[in-house]
Protein backbone atom coordinates (compact mmCIF):
# COMPACT_ATOMS: atom_id res chain seq x y z
CA UNK A 1 0.00 0.00 0.00
CA UNK A 2 1.11 3.65 -0.65
CA UNK A 3 2.67 5.29 1.89
CA UNK A 4 1.62 8.82 2.50
CA UNK A 5 4.17 11.36 3.41
CA UNK A 6 1.50 14.58 4.10
CA UNK A 7 -1.76 13.87 5.79
CA UNK A 8 -4.33 16.22 4.75
CA UNK A 9 -6.91 16.99 7.00
CA UNK A 10 -11.17 16.98 5.95
CA UNK A 11 -12.98 19.99 6.42
CA UNK A 12 -16.89 20.51 5.38
CA UNK A 13 -17.65 23.53 3.94
CA UNK A 14 -21.21 25.43 3.27
CA UNK A 15 -21.33 26.32 -0.86
CA UNK A 16 -24.35 27.19 -2.28
CA UNK A 17 -26.82 24.76 -0.18
CA UNK A 18 -24.55 22.35 -0.37
CA UNK A 19 -21.91 20.82 2.08
CA UNK A 20 -18.29 20.98 0.67
CA UNK A 21 -15.90 18.53 1.52
CA UNK A 22 -12.45 19.92 0.87
CA UNK A 23 -9.03 18.20 1.33
CA UNK A 24 -7.00 20.45 2.99
CA UNK A 25 -2.57 20.17 3.31
CA UNK A 26 -0.81 22.31 5.47
CA UNK A 27 -1.35 25.78 7.17
CA UNK A 28 -2.24 29.07 5.91
CA UNK A 29 0.66 31.99 6.67
CA UNK A 30 1.11 35.47 5.83
CA UNK A 31 4.46 34.31 3.28
CA UNK A 32 2.20 31.61 1.61
CA UNK A 33 -0.23 32.23 -1.76
CA UNK A 34 -2.76 29.64 -1.43
CA UNK A 35 -2.29 26.74 -3.67
CA UNK A 36 -6.09 25.52 -5.32
CA UNK A 37 -5.98 21.95 -6.92
CA UNK A 38 -9.21 21.02 -8.43
CA UNK A 39 -9.90 17.46 -9.54
CA UNK A 40 -11.51 15.91 -13.07
CA UNK A 41 -14.38 14.06 -14.31
CA UNK A 42 -15.00 10.84 -11.71
CA UNK A 43 -12.17 11.67 -9.82
CA UNK A 44 -11.39 12.99 -6.36
CA UNK A 45 -9.80 15.85 -4.26
CA UNK A 46 -7.51 12.72 -2.60
CA UNK A 47 -6.58 11.78 -6.29
CA UNK A 48 -3.91 14.90 -5.65
CA UNK A 49 -1.90 12.84 -2.82
CA UNK A 50 0.74 11.84 -4.53
CA UNK A 51 1.62 15.41 -6.37
CA UNK A 52 1.80 16.65 -2.94
CA UNK A 53 3.44 13.99 -1.24
CA UNK A 54 6.24 15.11 -4.12
CA UNK A 55 6.45 19.09 -3.81
CA UNK A 56 9.47 20.43 -2.13
CA UNK A 57 8.16 23.47 -0.39
CA UNK A 58 5.31 23.73 2.58
CA UNK A 59 2.41 24.79 0.59
CA UNK A 60 -0.82 25.25 2.01
CA UNK A 61 -3.01 23.57 -0.05
CA UNK A 62 -6.75 23.09 -0.64
CA UNK A 63 -8.28 20.62 -2.54
CA UNK A 64 -12.18 20.15 -2.95
CA UNK A 65 -14.31 16.81 -3.94
CA UNK A 66 -16.36 18.45 -6.86
CA UNK A 67 -20.32 18.65 -5.95
CA UNK A 68 -21.55 14.64 -6.44
CA UNK A 69 -18.02 13.45 -5.72
CA UNK A 70 -16.09 11.70 -2.90
CA UNK A 71 -17.77 13.31 -0.09
CA UNK A 72 -19.65 16.18 -1.63
CA UNK A 73 -22.95 15.53 -1.79
CA UNK A 74 -24.94 17.05 -4.35
CA UNK A 75 -28.85 16.54 -3.39
CA UNK A 76 -31.15 14.62 -5.87
CA UNK A 77 -30.40 16.24 -8.95
CA UNK A 78 -30.06 14.21 -12.42
CA UNK A 79 -27.97 16.63 -14.50
CA UNK A 80 -24.92 18.50 -13.71
CA UNK A 81 -24.12 22.24 -15.29
CA UNK A 82 -20.89 23.58 -15.82
CA UNK A 83 -21.59 27.08 -14.61
CA UNK A 84 -22.05 25.66 -11.36
CA UNK A 85 -18.69 24.17 -11.18
CA UNK A 86 -17.39 28.09 -11.79
CA UNK A 87 -19.87 29.41 -8.71
CA UNK A 88 -18.71 26.70 -6.36
CA UNK A 89 -15.16 27.63 -7.05
CA UNK A 90 -16.06 30.97 -6.26
CA UNK A 91 -18.30 30.59 -3.04
CA UNK A 92 -14.64 28.27 -2.20
CA UNK A 93 -12.38 30.89 -2.76
CA UNK A 94 -14.57 33.59 -0.85
CA UNK A 95 -13.89 30.57 2.13
CA UNK A 96 -10.77 29.81 2.42
CA UNK A 97 -8.88 33.28 0.18
CA UNK A 98 -11.28 36.47 0.34
CA UNK A 99 -8.61 38.71 0.89
CA UNK A 100 -5.68 37.41 -1.20
CA UNK A 101 -4.64 35.34 -5.04
CA UNK A 102 -4.17 31.72 -5.42
CA UNK A 103 -2.24 29.73 -7.34
CA UNK A 104 -4.63 27.98 -9.27
CA UNK A 105 -4.01 24.01 -10.39
CA UNK A 106 -6.86 22.18 -12.45
CA UNK A 107 -7.11 18.69 -14.14
CA UNK A 108 -9.14 17.57 -17.07
CA UNK A 109 -12.62 19.03 -16.25
CA UNK A 110 -11.07 20.90 -13.37
CA UNK A 111 -8.93 22.27 -16.15
CA UNK A 112 -11.81 23.43 -18.19
CA UNK A 113 -13.38 24.92 -15.08
CA UNK A 114 -10.29 27.07 -14.22
CA UNK A 115 -9.52 27.97 -17.48
CA UNK A 116 -12.97 29.33 -17.99
CA UNK A 117 -12.95 30.95 -14.04
CA UNK A 118 -9.59 32.41 -15.05
CA UNK A 119 -11.16 34.72 -17.14
CA UNK A 120 -14.25 35.13 -15.60
CA UNK A 121 -12.28 36.54 -12.17
CA UNK A 122 -8.96 36.90 -13.40
CA UNK A 123 -8.10 39.10 -10.76
CA UNK A 124 -8.24 36.57 -8.18
CA UNK A 125 -5.76 33.88 -9.48
CA UNK A 126 -1.86 34.45 -9.36
CA UNK A 127 -0.30 31.93 -11.40
CA UNK A 128 -2.55 29.21 -13.17
CA UNK A 129 -1.91 25.40 -14.37
CA UNK A 130 -4.06 23.81 -16.78
CA UNK A 131 -3.68 19.63 -16.94
CA UNK A 132 -5.00 18.94 -19.79
CA UNK A 133 -8.07 20.81 -19.62
CA UNK A 134 -8.61 20.94 -23.59
CA UNK A 135 -11.76 22.30 -24.03
CA UNK A 136 -14.59 20.23 -26.60
CA UNK A 137 -14.50 19.33 -30.05
CA UNK A 138 -15.97 22.67 -32.05
CA UNK A 139 -20.11 22.53 -32.72
CA UNK A 140 -22.29 24.60 -34.86
CA UNK A 141 -26.07 25.95 -34.33
CA UNK A 142 -27.56 23.27 -36.38
CA UNK A 143 -26.63 20.45 -33.91
CA UNK A 144 -29.16 22.01 -30.85
CA UNK A 145 -31.44 20.23 -31.77
CA UNK A 146 -30.23 17.25 -31.83
CA UNK A 147 -28.44 17.70 -28.05
CA UNK A 148 -31.27 18.93 -26.34
CA UNK A 149 -32.72 15.23 -27.42
CA UNK A 150 -29.73 13.29 -26.32
CA UNK A 151 -30.17 15.23 -22.92
CA UNK A 152 -33.98 14.70 -22.70
CA UNK A 153 -33.15 10.78 -24.17
CA UNK A 154 -30.28 10.26 -21.35
CA UNK A 155 -32.18 11.59 -18.54
CA UNK A 156 -35.16 9.40 -19.33
CA UNK A 157 -32.16 6.52 -18.95
CA UNK A 158 -30.77 7.46 -15.73
CA UNK A 159 -34.42 7.27 -14.35
CA UNK A 160 -34.91 4.13 -15.64
CA UNK A 161 -31.60 3.06 -14.12
CA UNK A 162 -29.95 2.29 -16.91
CA UNK A 163 -27.20 4.46 -16.49
CA UNK A 164 -26.04 2.88 -12.95
CA UNK A 165 -22.31 2.91 -12.36
CA UNK A 166 -20.47 -0.25 -12.09
CA UNK A 167 -20.08 -2.00 -8.59
CA UNK A 168 -17.00 -4.07 -7.73
CA UNK A 169 -16.85 -7.12 -4.89
CA UNK A 170 -14.00 -5.10 -3.03
CA UNK A 171 -11.43 -2.43 -2.61
CA UNK A 172 -9.12 -4.70 -4.35
CA UNK A 173 -11.31 -5.08 -7.52
CA UNK A 174 -11.76 -1.04 -7.65
CA UNK A 175 -8.12 -1.19 -7.72
CA UNK A 176 -8.11 -3.68 -10.72
CA UNK A 177 -9.97 -1.28 -12.54
CA UNK A 178 -7.90 1.65 -12.11
CA UNK A 179 -4.89 0.12 -12.98
CA UNK A 180 -6.81 -1.49 -15.97
CA UNK A 181 -7.85 2.08 -17.17
CA UNK A 182 -3.98 3.26 -16.65
CA UNK A 183 -1.60 0.80 -17.04
CA UNK A 184 1.25 3.22 -15.77
CA UNK A 185 -0.36 2.87 -12.24
CA UNK A 186 1.05 0.62 -9.57
CA UNK A 187 -0.69 -1.58 -7.13
CA UNK A 188 0.39 0.62 -4.40
CA UNK A 189 -1.00 3.42 -5.64
CA UNK A 190 -4.41 1.77 -7.17
CA UNK A 191 -4.82 0.07 -3.72
CA UNK A 192 -4.87 3.33 -1.98
CA UNK A 193 -6.59 5.02 -4.30
CA UNK A 194 -9.41 2.79 -4.50
CA UNK A 195 -10.32 3.64 -0.79
CA UNK A 196 -10.38 7.41 -1.64
CA UNK A 197 -12.11 6.81 -4.98
CA UNK A 198 -15.04 4.22 -3.95
CA UNK A 199 -16.64 3.02 -0.47
CA UNK A 200 -17.68 0.41 0.94
CA UNK A 201 -21.74 -0.78 0.87
CA UNK A 202 -23.50 -2.26 3.68
CA UNK A 203 -23.58 -5.80 1.70
CA UNK A 204 -19.32 -5.70 1.41
CA UNK A 205 -19.71 -4.12 -2.03
CA UNK A 206 -17.89 -1.04 -3.21
CA UNK A 207 -19.32 2.17 -5.21
CA UNK A 208 -17.49 4.82 -7.13
CA UNK A 209 -18.18 8.10 -5.32
CA UNK A 210 -19.27 9.66 -7.92
CA UNK A 211 -23.37 10.41 -9.47
CA UNK A 212 -23.82 8.72 -11.84
CA UNK A 213 -26.40 12.10 -13.25
CA UNK A 214 -22.37 13.41 -14.77
CA UNK A 215 -22.54 10.75 -17.18
CA UNK A 216 -25.45 13.06 -18.92
CA UNK A 217 -24.34 14.92 -21.91
CA UNK A 218 -24.70 18.86 -21.96
CA UNK A 219 -27.84 20.10 -23.34
CA UNK A 220 -26.01 22.94 -24.44
CA UNK A 221 -23.45 23.17 -27.40
CA UNK A 222 -19.88 23.48 -26.69
CA UNK A 223 -19.29 27.70 -28.32
CA UNK A 224 -15.96 27.51 -28.77
CA UNK A 225 -15.91 31.56 -29.67
CA UNK A 226 -17.27 32.25 -26.39
CA UNK A 227 -14.58 30.39 -24.63
CA UNK A 228 -12.16 32.28 -27.18
CA UNK A 229 -13.67 35.37 -26.17
CA UNK A 230 -12.86 34.56 -22.19
CA UNK A 231 -9.53 33.57 -22.86
CA UNK A 232 -8.34 36.33 -23.77
CA UNK A 233 -9.25 37.78 -20.87
CA UNK A 234 -6.71 35.39 -18.80
CA UNK A 235 -4.43 38.07 -17.31
CA UNK A 236 -2.41 35.68 -15.13
CA UNK A 237 0.23 33.67 -16.49
CA UNK A 238 -0.65 30.55 -17.34
CA UNK A 239 1.18 26.77 -17.56
CA UNK A 240 -0.45 24.23 -19.75
CA UNK A 241 0.36 20.47 -18.93
CA UNK A 242 0.32 18.12 -21.60
CA UNK A 243 1.13 14.32 -20.96
CA UNK A 244 3.24 12.38 -23.83
CA UNK A 245 0.32 9.95 -24.73
CA UNK A 246 -2.34 12.07 -27.05
CA UNK A 247 -5.57 11.92 -25.34
CA UNK A 248 -7.73 14.09 -27.69
CA UNK A 249 -6.66 11.25 -30.34
CA UNK A 250 -8.27 8.59 -28.35
CA UNK A 251 -11.41 10.25 -26.87
CA UNK A 252 -12.16 12.00 -30.22
CA UNK A 253 -10.80 10.36 -33.24
CA UNK A 254 -9.96 13.36 -35.22
CA UNK A 255 -12.52 15.49 -34.38
CA UNK A 256 -10.71 17.41 -32.38
CA UNK A 257 -6.87 17.94 -32.14
CA UNK A 258 -3.92 18.68 -30.65
CA UNK A 259 -3.12 21.18 -32.81
CA UNK A 260 -6.43 22.51 -32.79
CA UNK A 261 -6.53 22.78 -29.13
CA UNK A 262 -2.72 24.72 -29.53
CA UNK A 263 -4.35 27.17 -31.61
CA UNK A 264 -6.89 28.27 -29.30
CA UNK A 265 -4.28 28.73 -26.50
CA UNK A 266 -2.92 30.89 -28.81
CA UNK A 267 -5.79 33.25 -27.44
CA UNK A 268 -4.42 33.23 -24.22
CA UNK A 269 -2.16 36.38 -23.57
CA UNK A 270 0.65 34.73 -21.27
CA UNK A 271 0.80 30.81 -21.61
CA UNK A 272 3.17 28.52 -21.91
CA UNK A 273 2.82 24.44 -22.86
CA UNK A 274 4.50 22.35 -20.79
CA UNK A 275 5.12 18.39 -21.19
CA UNK A 276 5.44 15.38 -19.15
CA UNK A 277 6.66 12.28 -21.09
CA UNK A 278 6.10 8.73 -20.04
CA UNK A 279 2.46 9.92 -18.99
CA UNK A 280 -1.14 9.60 -19.82
CA UNK A 281 -3.58 12.05 -19.42
CA UNK A 282 -3.98 10.53 -15.50
CA UNK A 283 -0.66 12.65 -15.17
CA UNK A 284 -0.56 13.08 -11.64
CA UNK A 285 -0.65 9.79 -10.65
CA UNK A 286 1.73 8.44 -13.50
CA UNK A 287 4.91 11.23 -12.79
CA UNK A 288 3.87 13.01 -9.26
CA UNK A 289 7.17 13.79 -8.96
CA UNK A 290 7.82 15.81 -12.23
CA UNK A 291 4.29 17.46 -12.13
CA UNK A 292 4.96 18.94 -8.83
CA UNK A 293 8.97 20.12 -9.83
CA UNK A 294 7.29 21.70 -12.79
CA UNK A 295 4.12 23.59 -10.77
CA UNK A 296 6.70 24.39 -8.34
CA UNK A 297 9.06 26.24 -10.45
CA UNK A 298 6.15 27.91 -12.08
CA UNK A 299 4.39 29.06 -9.41
CA UNK A 300 8.10 30.05 -7.36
Amino acid sequence: MYQVKKIARSEFVPIRNLTYHVQVWGEPAPHKTPLVMVHGWMDVAASYQFVVDAFAQDHYIIAPDWRGYGKTSSGPVDNYWFPDYLADLDFLLDHYAPQQQVNLVGHSLGGNVVMIYAGVRPERIRRLVNLEGFGMPATTPDQAPARYAQWMNELKKLHQGEMELKSYDSAAGVARRLMKTNPRLGADKANWLATHWAQENADGTWSILGQAAHKISNAQLYRVEEVLAIYQRISMPVLAVEASDNSLEMWWKGKFTLAQYHERMKSVPNVQIGRIEDAGHMMHHDQPEVLAAMIESFIA
